[in-house]
């Protein structure tokens, strides 16, 4: 070997020794194969991924993604993967919740790949984009139908390696399982016009019915509608089941239960349906995945579509066509939690002659002024507390009833990154900015902050606000001409130790609805604000699913049309 003691030699030594591939962890190779897919000469793009687990007591892939206990997992984005070719992961790639495979601690771990495959849309707004097609999983990037996945290896993992660890993705994830149909719970699913001609691809809204006792058996019967709105489900309303039925739930798991919230088992609101014990409505769950996010957020959306003209022009009349429903507003009630908890309002305030009430759970931030728990219209950092000159403190996202931070803003948006770019995550924050902010100059939702800085876009959150996604600011706005349909019709209920701080737009909130009432203000809102206390987190409902249907039916007897 020659004498390298000359500047040039000098820079290549310093550049070779600082290269990522040279000082990298253990570098893994994620291949797939010619058989892997149905369509075994098409190529993918989407985004693959590499789980890493301490057991094998279920794949590692589904030991990912749950902010408190996830195991680690690394995520990079392929274009026009042709089958046999691989994907690299190495200590370049960004992990969560390990930022790096350097951070891994040497050790034997059982580890697995995913290839997510995207769908090309050409919407009709001008942009291709590629996003995930959600197949009745719900957005589940680690569980989805179509999917490619090795099989679980055991391996030797050491920081300081230079070996390489492959990976076959040998095997497609099958479509998920349909759930049978029975006398009380009818599902079915149609095409949205509407939504399919904003995406140039078949886009459905779906539906899961719990039918009243004696439906059958009184067919010139008509009945009120009761829709519940949330995160993709194929469980019936209500949470009502048979299963697990027989069983006798123990003193302890009911007082657990009672001390976290009134509302009763689904076995127990079963036994109350069946018997005839509740009002007699008609149940519907409304299904509206997007490919940004498991719930479109059902307000027309320049990202997600028009999806709150598809539910209430498309999906209630399919209801009332398909069903004997009393076709008209006082007999359309709302409710749903967290975010269908956010979902029902906006439903109730935007289509406010649509629906005759809305009943809200813990609903997601409904004042931006609370984006959780910072202001994203004043503040300058999503992540950090920039009052003090010195001192930085993270920003919480979750806390535990006692008021300890479990996780930050920081760290659940890096789990959103490493899901994947562009806001295509599927998580809370992408799907938020999906539905509510503006559509950037590449096509994908433009970003309210910076992924990796927290710096906030305050064009974006201006944007926000002026299309009515703020529901405090809008009602505030427009009260004059909204606040006379809405007497009587917005109700809230809350826990003042919220895990999320979702409290703190409800106080807010009220704060508006209680001012209605003063000189020059009304009509006054004229329904309730409920808060559990003490210490009641997310999840807090204040009232049992039984109680929670009569007092919808007394709405229905009150705003009935006098004969």
């Amino acid at each position: 070997m020659r004498n390298c003691l000359n500047f040039s030699c000098l820079v290549l030594l310093l550049a070779c020794l600082l290269s990522p591939h040279i000082t990298s962890a253990q570098t893994f190779q994620l291949s797939t194969t010619k058989t892997a897919r149905s369509a075994q000469a098409e190529s993918i793009t989407g985004r693959a991924y590499l789980f890493i687990a301490r057991t094998d007591t279920e794949e590692p892939r589904l030991q990912a993604g749950a902010m408190r206990n996830s195991e680690p997992f690394f995520g990079v984005d392929v274009e026009a993967l042709a089958p046999g070719k691989s994907v690299t992961i190495d200590s370049t790639t960004l992990g969560f919740p390990l930022a790096s495979l350097k951070q891994l601690p040497k050790g034997d771990y059982f580890v697995q790949a995913v290839l997510l495959p995207y769908t090309k849309f050409h919407r009709a707004d001008g942009h291709t984009l590629w996003a995930h097609m959600d197949a009745g999983e719900g957005q589940q990037f680690n569980n989805a139908p179509g999917s490619l996945v090795s099989a679980v290896k055991k391996v030797h993992v050491d920081p300081k390696a230079k070996t390489v660890i492959s990976l076959s993705l040998e095997k497609e994830l099958p479509p998920v399982a349909r759930i049978a149909d029975t006398p009380w719970v009818k599902r079915f699913s149609f095409q949205s016009k509407l939504a399919s001609a904003f995406w140039n691809h078949s886009m459905s809204l779906g539906a899961v019915v719990l039918l009243p006792k004696g439906y059958e058996e009184n067919p010139d019967k008509r009945y009120p509608v009761v829709y519940t709105v949330g995160h993709f489900s194929e469980r019936a309303p209500f949470g009502f089941t048979f299963k697990g039925c027989d069983k006798i739930e123990s003193a302890e798991t009911r007082a657990a239960r009672q001390a976290r919230t009134a509302q009763e088992s689904g076995c127990e609101f079963q036994q109350a349906w069946t018997s005839g014990k509740v009002p007699e409505v008609i149940a519907v769950f409304i299904q509206h995945t997007t490919p940004f996010y498991d719930d479109s957020y059902v307000l027309n959306s320049v990202n997600n579509g028009p999806y709150g003209d598809a539910i209430t022009q498309e999906f209630i009349p399919e209801i009332d066509k398909r069903f004997r429903t009393i076709a008209a507003p006082h007999a359309r009630l709302l409710t749903g939690g967290s975010t269908g908890g956010w979902d029902v309002l906006a439903l109730q305030i935007h289509y406010s002659k649509v629906f005759g009430g809305a009943w809200s759970l813990y609903p997601d931030q409904l004042d931006f002024r609370n984006y959780q728990f910072g202001n994203v219209y004043a503040e300058a950092n999503a992540y950090v507390k920039t009052d003090s000159a010195w001192l930085k403190q993270e920003i919480p996202s979750y806390r535990n009833v006692e008021g300890m931070t479990e996780f930050t803003v920081r760290e659940e948006n890096q789990a959103e990154q490493v899901i994947a770019s562009k806001g295509r995550s599927g998580g809370q924050w992408d799907g938020w900015q999906a539905a509510w902010a503006p559509v950037g100059a590449d096509g994908y939702p433009k970003p309210l902050w910076d992924k990796r800085t927290g710096l906030i876009d305050h064009t974006v959150a201006e944007a926000m606000r002026a299309n009515g996604y703020d529901l405090r600011d809008y009602l505030e706005r427009n009260w004059s001409t909204l606040g006379p349909q809405l007497v009587g019709k917005l109700h809230v209920a809350v826990g003042d130790m919220d895990n999320y701080f979702l409290n703190l737009g409800v106080y807010r909130f009220e704060t508006f609805l209680e001012s209605t009432n003063e000189p020059g203000k009304g009509p006054y809102y004229a329904g309730k604000v409920d808060y559990g206390r003490p210490l009641k987190a997310h999840g807090w409902h204040p009232w049992t699913n039984q109680e929670l249907l009569r007092m919808m039916m007394l709405q229905v007897e009150k705003n009935a049309p006098q004969k």
